[in-house]
C-alpha cells in the first residue's frame, strides 16, 4: 500500500465505518496530504446516514507516530509555514471527529504518539488498546507544543496534574498506565484489538442513532466548545515554535536517534 491512498475508508452492511491510517512505512506519520485525506474521510462519514460507528486503526506496526518528522525536518526555514497548513488540517479533522454523531472507537497497537496519534486517542469516544501499545505526547521533546486539542482533551480525561506531567515530561505510557489514569477504555491482548473494537462498534448498529448522537453531543458539549476555542492558539504556538533552533534540533535528534542539545533559541 502506498501514500497514494494515505487513508482507507470502507463502510460495511451494518454501518460500521473502518477508517485506516495507511502510511505504514512512516509509522502512519502525518503530512499535509495525509491530513487532507483524513479530514475528507471523516466528512464522508458525516455525510453517510448509514454510518453507526467509526473504528480508527493504523496499518503496519504502529497506530500513529504523530507528525512525520522527516517531512518536517526537510522543510528547513519554511517549516512554520508548512506547519500552519498541516495544523489547520489536523484541527479540522479532530473537530470533525468530535462533532460526528456516530461514536468513534480507536483501535490502538504499537505507538500512539504526537499530536496526531495521541491527539486521535484523546478525541475518540472509546479507545481499545493492545497490551504492548505505548502512548506519548512527544511535542516538547522536539521543541514544540501539543496540538489536536490535546491541551484541553487530555486535561479532561486525566486531570490537570497528570496532564502537566504527561505533556511536560513526555513519559512513555504503557497500555496499563494509560488505562489506570483514564486515557483508555479497555486493554486487551494484542491480537484481539481489532475484534474488540468492532465489538464495541456493533453495540451501536441497532441503537437509536439520534439518541446516541445527541448523548455524545451533550457529553462533548462542555469540552468541545473549549477545544474549538483553543485550537487557533495551539496552531499559532506550534507554528511559532517550529521556527526555533531548538525545534529544528529536536527533529534532527529524533531522526538521528540521539539526545537533543537544546539552547533556548
Amino acid at each position: 500500500m502506498s501514500d497514494a491512498t494515505p487513508i482507507l475508508l470502507d463502510v460495511d452492511a451494518d454501518g460500521i465505518a473502518r477508517l485506516r491510517l495507511n502510511r505504514p512505512q512512516a509509522a502512519n506519520g502525518m503530512d499535509v496530504p495525509f491530513l487532507q485525506a483524513l479530514h475528507a474521510a471523516v466528512l464522508q462519514c458525516h455525510g453517510d446516514p448509514s454510518v453507526r460507528a467509526v473504528v480508527i486503526s493504523g496499518e503496519g506496526k504502529n497506530f500513529c507516530a504523530g507528525g512525520d518528522v522527516r517531512v518536517f525536518a526537510s522543510k528547513g526555514e519554511a517549516l512554520p509555514d508548512y506547519l500552519r497548513e498541516a495544523t489547520a488540517w489536523l484541527q479540522l479533522a479532530i473537530a470533525a471527529l468530535i462533532q460526528l454523531e456516530a461514536p468513534v472507537i480507536a483501535a490502538v497497537h504499537g505507538f500512539a504518539a504526537g499530536g496526531g496519534g495521541f491527539g486521535l486517542v484523546c478525541a475518540s469516544d472509546f479507545v481499545i488498546a493492545g497490551r504492548s501499545a505505548k502512548f506519548m505526547s512527544g511535542a516538547v521533546r522536539v521543541g514544540m507544543a501539543p496540538d489536536a486539542g490535546v491541551s484541553v482533551t487530555l486535561t479532561q480525561l486525566v486531570g490537570l496534574r497528570k496532564a502537566m506531567e504527561i505533556l511536560l515530561t513526555n513519559p512513555t505510557l504503557s497500555a496499563d498506565d494509560a488505562l489506570a489514569i483514564g486515557l483508555l477504555t479497555k486493554v486487551v491482548d494484542d491480537d484481539a484489538v481489532e475484534a474488540e473494537a468492532l465489538a464495541y462498534a456493533k453495540q451501536f448498529v441497532d441503537a437509536a442513532p439520534k439518541a446516541v448522537g445527541a448523548t455524545k453531543r451533550l457529553l462533548w458539549g462542555g469540552v468541545g466548545a473549549t477545544v474549538t476555542d483553543r485550537l487557533p492558539e495551539e496552531a499559532r504556538t506550534v507554528s511559532a515554535l517550529s521556527g526555533t533552533a531548538d525545534s529544528l534540533e529536536g527533529l534532527a535528534a529524533v531522526i538521528e536517534r540521539r539526545s537533543p542539545n537544546f539552547t533556548g533559541r
